[in-house]
């Protein structure tokens, strides 16, 4: 097939035209990308430095991970930051959130109860969640916990860099949260606090693309 010359010329001017698009088009999305991060870690930075713990109908913990029993360093942190929280009345009721490894014997939040239980805290003043895997799935038994047990406002204790994508979910699922981070011992290593940042990221990122 022969092209005429006119055509051509044609195709040779629009081809520059083309690239240039698409260049365009590249950079608008790069630059969204770069923006919709920054607003992200400046969103989980927020809530990874702020306390909002006040008077509520009671206190959630996130769960971590446990080992044949016992919390791991990371949970324990969390939970005897809920304990703090208990013992200064500003709930009458802890939840303990998190399941298990289907061949574990053990589960995350029958790991906070039993914790809460042997510091002090009454079993009617505990209600331990242990079936969800994940943070989405803990705050949708949380939302079902409160419905049914009547709780408009819940203290939320995790991670900082945890918290932000926690208060999303649970407004999303219609709870009126307020969080306060666990306090933080000694120095987290910088390449753990990269690692753990850009896992939220991703993981909010996710979930707000399933929403």
């Amino acid at each position: 097939m022969i092209v005429p010359r006119n055509n051509l010329r044609a195709v040779r001017r629009a081809s520059p035209s083309r690239g240039r698009l698409i260049l365009v088009m590249s950079g608008v999305v790069l630059a969204g990308a770069v923006l919709w991060v920054l607003w992200v870690v400046g969103q989980i930075r927020y809530f990874a430095r702020r306390d909002e713990a006040r008077p509520a109908d009671a206190i959630a913990v996130f769960g971590a991970a446990e080992y044949d029993g016992r919390p791991s360093p990371v949970l324990r942190a969390r939970l005897d930051h809920a304990l703090e929280l208990y013992q200064r009345g500003l709930a009458p009721l802890v939840i303990t959130l998190g399941g298990g490894d289907p061949t574990d014997l053990h589960s995350e939040g029958g790991v906070g109860h039993d914790y809460l239980l042997a510091h002090g805290v009454p079993e009617e003043a505990i209600i331990a969640e242990t079936k969800s895997d994940n943070t989405e799935e803990s705050a949708e038994r949380l939302a079902v916990i409160a419905r049914a047990n009547g709780l408009r406002s819940i203290d939320v204790v995790s991670d900082g860099t945890h918290l932000f994508r926690i208060h999303a979910i649970c407004e999303h699922d219609g709870l009126d949260v307020y969080t306060s981070p666990r306090p933080v011992g000694r120095s987290i290593p910088k390449e753990q606090r990269i690692k753990r940042l850009l896992h939220e990221i991703l993981s909010y990122t996710a979930w707000r693309l399933h929403m």
